[in-house]
């Protein structure tokens, strides 16, 4: 069945046809209402070959749904997206780098959400341009093979400040993820500057490959809002919503890859066909960017890929799974079997089956803190397996695997099945130090041929037993062949080291394998060659398997020589060449400025906007006969403020007491006519929604008890680093909120200063330190006037309460197809007064917080901000300190490297304006 055109249709009629498909919506005249199959015969769509790689080609295509999985032109799509935020990586020529990563490592889809205060630094204004570039990170996607599932919120969570939402949202009125008309005009625009670049990427139209779309809907009512502006707007996949019945099944911070087996295997034991890796690439919270949630820059470090685009511990499940999912198409049609019940109880099993094929899924989870050897019925026998502790397993029976064979059972995990020419590939993967028992029906003897020491069998009653001793790092391969057909199964066996180096992918032409780098990014075939680009870190030898009539390989551009080995496959003769070695520079000339020139009594803020205002949109109630003070009302939202207080009758004044609102790590420091009072900062756990309120009391000494300007002159200097707002408590108040003064009833009018938005590196970038405002963060800048100082240690005469900057130089020349991932290590102090902004090349790269332990934060430095290739870079670090402590030793390190890589440009980095 196939939906008209929205405009064709009445709302009644829409509302009754979209509620055919499970997801509850489908907008657009491309989308199948879905439980059909290809032929257009009723029932369900039969188990078959899945759709191919998506891209941008140009013709029309089916989205639909069933009870059971996506179909995509009528063919079933079990989909294994991967979360990527692309905001949290800012350059986009990386971005090509983690999606070539991910459809690599199984991914057959990116699930994206996009923050609305990254693109909007005011009320209509928008930004889609350099990090922000919407257009090109979905033409990217659609370049590396995967499918989009797109999440624009507008509120995202996702440890954002604010959820999302733009800090100017909180002084218009309007309150958000409701039906408030204020809050659906600006919510309604933001969508409406997405929905114009998403629409022309979506998958059914052949221009991009954006399949399914998720938004922020908590009510009824805002979902049919939401139906209504996507219809308007052109958007005509697939919705998904929180009461859709095809569940959107994502995973949140698995520790390791046992944890990851277990919430993966067990949302695929209830039948899920729509997975999401939570992260895929976690990325960097950078500038202003993390909400009070968040304890430093690097967003979730237990994400598949970290922070500097490595491959971590857990990613071998991942990637199993993700290829188990992509060609195994049975497990695109799973349905609950029988149960089944293992000898020790210790093992729960589920037990799946695919109606169509005859296969059987079972998974097996121990969640005790043993090794447990039990067995299971499966495929008619009592089967060994042992489950580590806290471990699961997923194991198969039925699989066909290529033509005329046939899975009976296997106490390793599969991990794909495809076929390359004449030949039929399986693989199957497992612990190193466990055996792996294989057992294929055969009616007729084989003759299977070892083709590593590893492997032995045995023939018994029509069935062909496999046993593999699983090594580290060790691929153990066995050929097949029998009279029955001309078509010869190779079995790979192999550990999850080993599984990480083998690589199928599908070419227009046909599929290839490929063994030994540590990363494929693209195959081609090319006449008689086959043509791979990748990465490698070590030397590393290279098997390729290609459909017939391909002789010759190139990597990376290059020849290599190579030779029909007994796999039937393409081996080289030599090894691929590792990557060489790169030795980074020390970090030295630094030059040093002290700042905080705003407490001085004379300092003009002439230029300052005037805090007197009597009413605010906060929820923060403003104090009794006291201004507005709070920095967002003022137009400040992200990072420091300044604030000046002229007082006049301040003669015979006390004491002050300063209340203040902010995030997790908020700061306070005074002065009283350019004398410090000192700093504070909130303790305790704040209010649970993402703000920490508290007072600091400051008792004058008795020189300051009559200041010197008390006729008139005297002035109180505040500056609060107020940090981020709370992800739903986005409206709570923040920076200063009243303040009281005993001793004396001093009139007080008010200034404040903030930043002012970068144009190109966006509204987050940076605060309101004098520093700041004067470009000293910016390449360029002329500090050819500071004095020699090194971050190391601060001079001892020189305990002061402030601001201290910190600038050097220094260039990299990391050799041509080398991708070098370099971080800056900062800290080792456990002053809790002490914060560090770390900017590079002008971008703030994120904030190091002193605490009660020494240990140092790595800050990643994204390539394309960082020069690599002989070309100077800036580095600026702005040190807030109560006392003039130091932040420590600051050095360059070598997080990771290797041969390959893409090519990266430069991000723009304007440095400061001269005039």
């Amino acid at each position: 069945m196939e939906l008209s055109r929205p405009s064709k249709l009445g709302r009644r009629a829409f509302s009754a046809l979209a509620g055919t498909t499970v997801l509850g919506l489908a907008l657009g005249g491309s989308v199948s209402g879905a439980a059909l199959p290809a032929s257009g015969a009723p029932g369900p769509v039969p188990t078959g070959p899945p759709p191919g790689p998506p891209g941008a080609d140009g013709r029309r295509h089916r989205v639909g749904l069933d009870r059971y999985s996506l179909l995509v032109d009528g063919r079933r799509l079990a989909l294994w997206s991967g979360e990527v935020h692309p905001f949290r990586l800012p350059s986009p020529s990386l971005w090509r780098d983690v999606l070539q990563k991910m459809r690599a490592y199984g991914h057959n889809a990116v699930s994206v959400r996009l923050a609305w205060n990254q693109h909007s630094p005011a009320p209509g204004s928008y930004d889609f341009t350099g990090v922000r570039d919407l257009d090109l990170f979905l033409r990217t996607a659609a370049e590396c093979g995967l499918y989009v599932v797109l999440h624009p919120g507008p509120h995202i969570g996702a440890g954002v400040d604010a959820g999302g939402l733009p800090g100017w949202l909180t002084t218009v009125g309007a309150r958000a993820r409701t039906t408030d008309p204020a809050y659906l005009r600006h919510a309604d625009e933001w969508l409406g500057r997405v929905n114009e670049i998403a629409a022309r990427h979506q998958f059914t139209r052949g221009t991009g490959t954006v399949l399914l779309y998720r938004a922020d809907t908590p009510g009824r009512a805002d979902l049919d809002h939401v139906r209504e502006r996507l219809r308007a707007d052109g958007i005509e996949v697939p919705l998904l919503h929180a009461d859709s019945p095809l569940a959107w099944e994502e995973a949140e911070g698995t520790r390791d890859a046992a944890e990851a087996r277990r919430v993966h295997f067990g949302r695929l034991a209830h039948g899920s066909t729509l997975h999401n890796v939570r992260m895929a690439f976690g990325g960097t919270s950078w500038g202003w960017l993390p909400a009070p949630s968040a304890p430093s820059p690097t967003y979730d470090p237990t994400a598949a890929i970290d922070e500097a685009r490595r491959p971590t511990a857990k990613l071998a499940p991942l990637h199993q799974l993700g290829q188990l999912l992509r060609h195994v198409p049975d497990f695109a049609r799973m349905t609950e079997a029988p149960a089944v019940r293992a000898a020790d109880a210790r093992i729960r099993v589920r037990h799946l089956a695919n109606p169509d094929t005859g296969a059987h899924a079972y998974v097996l989870r121990n969640d005790s803190a043993a090794d447990v050897t039990s067995t299971v019925p499966m495929g008619g026998s009592d089967v060994e397996v042992t489950v580590p502790a806290r471990d699961a397993k997923l194991l198969a029976t039925g699989l066909h695997l290529g033509s005329g064979r046939r899975l009976a059972y296997a106490t390793v995990q599969p991990m794909l099945s495809l076929s390359v020419g004449k030949l039929d590939v399986a693989a199957f993967v497992g612990r190193a130090g466990e055996t792996a028992h294989l057992v294929l029906d055969c009616p007729n003897e084989p003759w299977p041929t070892r083709l590593d020491e590893e492997a032995a069998w045995t023939f018994d009653h029509g069935k062909l037993h496999v046993m593999v001793p699983l090594k580290e790092d060790r691929l153990t391969r066995v050929r097949v062949r029998s009279g029955e057909t001309d078509r010869t199964l190779l079995l790979l066996f192999a550990d999850d080291a080993a599984s990480l180096r083998l690589w199928p992918y599908e070419t227009p032409s046909g599929r290839v394998l490929v063994r030994g780098p540590e990363l494929l990014r693209e195959a081609a075939l090319d006449g008689a060659v086959v043509r791979l680009t990748g990465d490698t870190v070590a030397e590393r030898e290279l098997e390729v398997w290609a459909p017939p009539g391909i002789t010759d390989v190139t990597w990376n551009g290059e020849r290599v020589q190579s030779g029909l080995g007994r796999a039937l496959s393409l081996m080289t003769v030599w090894p691929l060449p590792g990557v060489p070695e790169l030795v980074l520079p020390a970090l030295d000339g630094w030059r040093r400025r002290t700042e905080n020139f705003e407490s001085e009594p004379d300092y003009g803020d002439e230029g300052w906007t005037v805090a007197d205002r009597r009413t605010s949109h906060s929820t923060t109630p403003v104090p009794d006969g006291q201004p507005v003070l709070f920095a967002d009302d003022y137009g400040f939202h992200y990072g420091d403020v300044w604030y000046r207080g002229r007082l006049t009758g301040a003669s015979g004044l006390e004491s002050v007491s300063l209340s203040y609102s902010t995030g997790a790590h908020g700061l306070l420091m005074a002065w009283l006519d350019g004398e410090p009072l000192g700093s504070h900062r909130p303790g305790g756990a704040g209010d649970g929604k993402g703000t920490w309120t508290a007072t600091a009391d400051f008792r004058l000494p008795r020189a300051l008890r009559t200041p010197a300007g008390a006729d008139g002159g005297s002035v109180l200097s505040v500056l609060v680093r107020r940090t981020q707002h709370g992800q739903d408590a986005y409206r709570a108040a923040r920076g200063l909120t009243s303040a009281r003064f005993e001793g004396a009833a001093p009139d007080v009018r008010w200034r404040i200063i903030g930043a002012s938005a970068d144009p190109v590196r966006g509204p987050l970038n940076h605060g309101g330190l004098y520093g700041e405002r004067h470009g000293w963060h910016l390449p360029g800048y002329d500090d050819g006037a500071w004095e020699p100082g090194s971050p190391a240690g601060a001079p001892a005469a020189d305990r002061r309460q402030g601001v201290t900057w910190y600038r050097t130089t220094f260039r990299l020349d990391v050799p041509p197809r080398t991708d070098a991932s370099v971080g800056l290590v900062v800290g080792g102090t456990r002053a809790r007064d002490v914060r560090v902004q770390v900017f590079l090349n002008g971008w703030n790269m994120g904030e190091y917080v002193g605490g009660g332990t020494d240990a140092p934060h790595t800050f990643v430095l994204p390539n394309g901000i960082l020069r690599t290739r002989a070309a100077a870079n800036t580095l600026a670090l702005a040190v807030l300190s109560g006392g003039g402590t130091a932040p420590g030793p600051v050095r360059l390190e070598l997080l990771g490297s290797a041969a390959g890589g893409v090519p990266v440009r430069p991000v723009a980095s304007p440095g400061r304006r001269r005039g």
